[in-house]
């Protein structure tokens, strides 16, 4: 087990263990989780024994979990955990492609499961989904039904790469969280369709699935005259 000096005391970080049975891909994640803010990696292990061990004295906020550990599967690792009294996030990355494996991993409460192999784009926009959602979990008020609905969908949005309703396409989707991740602010239907060269209805359209899956949020800029205009910001901003 690897660790860096100074745990628990990352502030407003998020604080990761990266777990994986080859050191080198270890070496790896852990540089792309340190490219991503506000992650900060506190340690890895490459076995479940040292995972378990390094939860304890480490006390992570997230775990990056392989599943093919040497001595424990990684899935059997996570009721070790809560048992000891750790409530860490669990993200699953592993080249486990069965569906028992997905099913298991869900029924544990992972917040992603990312295949191997991948890149550090393909890392980068969970890590932020992660990052807000857990943000919006720690500050928000319940005060009626509308805001636990809000709570959970975030939970549950699936990234731009996801499963969409029908009519909406992986690559437009992913054309538009783009347009929305470069904006310096937020912006409008009309704004976005110019930024993606696709018509003002369609880009309505994805504007406001992300809205509904709390991946962006809305706010309404009134003008003189006429119905007040809806922008649109992500939430992993």
């Amino acid at each position: 087990m690897n660790s860096s000096a100074g745990s628990g005391t990352s502030g407003n970080g998020i604080e990761v263990l990266v777990v994986d049975d080859d050191f080198m891909v270890a070496r790896v994640h852990r540089t792309f989780v340190e490219r991503v803010a506000p992650f900060h990696v506190v340690g890895t292990a490459n076995t479940g024994e040292q995972a378990i061990g390094a939860v304890e004295e480490l006390r992570p906020d997230l775990v990056l979990l392989d599943l093919y550990l040497p001595d424990i599967f990684g899935l059997d690792v996570i009721p070790r955990l809560r048992s000891g009294g750790h409530d860490c996030d669990v993200m699953v990355i592993s080249a486990a492609r069965e569906a028992g494996a997905v099913r298991g991993a869900v029924r544990h409460g992972v917040v992603d499961y990312l295949l191997k192999p991948f890149d550090f784009e393909d890392l980068k926009p969970r890590l932020e989904r992660y990052a807000a959602q857990r943000g919006r979990l720690l500050t928000t008020v319940v005060r009626g039904q509308a805001d636990v609905d809000r709570v959970l969908a975030g939970a549950f949005a699936p990234a731009s790469g996801g499963a969409l309703p029908k009519g909406l396409s992986v690559e437009t989707a992913g054309l538009i969280e783009r347009a929305m991740r470069d904006t310096d602010g937020s912006l409008s239907a009309a704004e976005c369709a110019a930024a993606t060269g696709i018509s003002r209805v369609s880009a309505r359209r994805y504007l406001e699935h992300f809205h509904t899956t709390g991946a962006a949020d809305v706010s309404l800029r009134y003008g003189t005259a006429g119905r007040p205009e809806r922008r649109y910001r992500w939430r992993g901003r």
